[in-house]
């Protein structure tokens, strides 16, 4: 929505400049401290999502390739970073990411599944034809899948951790398309502005909440490690 609403704001290309910066600015930031701090890292997912979004676009609007291409793109792109990390630190879960270069591995990582998941809920929405409600749906039907694997079907953790992950871009993409785009284009109609401002809200409320308990940091059994 924030990168809908600025890219119609502005001139495409200063939107895109501008969404570069910030985030930018907010991954030197998260590299630069030492530890988990819930502002600097949320912060930074929040650019994560509006410039990948921008890249995603860039693609289908600004250089007319379609969206089925660009989720190709991105999946063999997403695969390449996924390869390359496994091959340097042997594993890709979350929880080992204590060095600068697992941490950029992950930052690389989380870029291509924002892209690729902005590109796959566009292609149900327009190229299926199934409509930004439909999508909501398809969506929360297939991030189900690898929490009902996980947690009925001992399903290998660190794989569905990255597949819900990339599935959480389309379905909360889809449910803010259907908010803020036009009554014509199957939306409520609330504009993208608006439901920007609704979204932010909502996660600094929760950021500051975390920020405040803690209870997203992991806690670490130093006896057993």
């Amino acid at each position: 929505s924030t990168s809908d609403f600025l890219v119609h704001l502005l001139n495409p290309v200063v939107a895109v400049v501008i969404g570069f910066l910030a985030f930018a600015t907010a991954l030197a930031r998260q590299l630069h401290v030492q530890e988990y701090r819930a502002w600097n890292y949320w912060s930074c997912v929040t650019m994560v999502g509006v410039f990948g979004t921008m890249a995603a676009d860039v693609l289908h609007v600004g250089l007319h390739i379609p969206y089925v291409a660009s989720m190709i793109l991105f999946a063999i792109l997403l695969a390449m970073i996924f390869a390359l990390w496994q091959r340097s630190e042997h594993t890709l879960s979350m929880h080992t990411i204590t060095t600068p270069r697992r941490e950029l591995f992950y930052w690389a990582t989380v870029i291509a599944t924002f892209a690729l998941g902005t590109a796959a809920g566009d292609f149900t929405a327009a190229s299926l034809h199934l409509g930004y409600i439909t999508s909501i749906g398809l969506f929360a039907v297939l991030i189900m899948i690898p929490a009902t694997g996980y947690y009925l079907l001992s399903w290998n953790a660190i794989a569905s951790f990255w597949i819900a992950y990339v599935l959480t871009r389309p379905l909360g993409a889809s449910i803010a398309d259907t908010l803020g785009k036009p009554k014509s284009q199957g939306g409520v109609g609330i504009g993208a502005g608006w439901v920007a401002l609704l979204f932010t809200a909502a996660i600094a409320v929760i950021v500051n909440y975390l920020a405040r308990t803690n209870r997203d940091v992991q806690q670490i059994d130093r006896a057993s490690s």
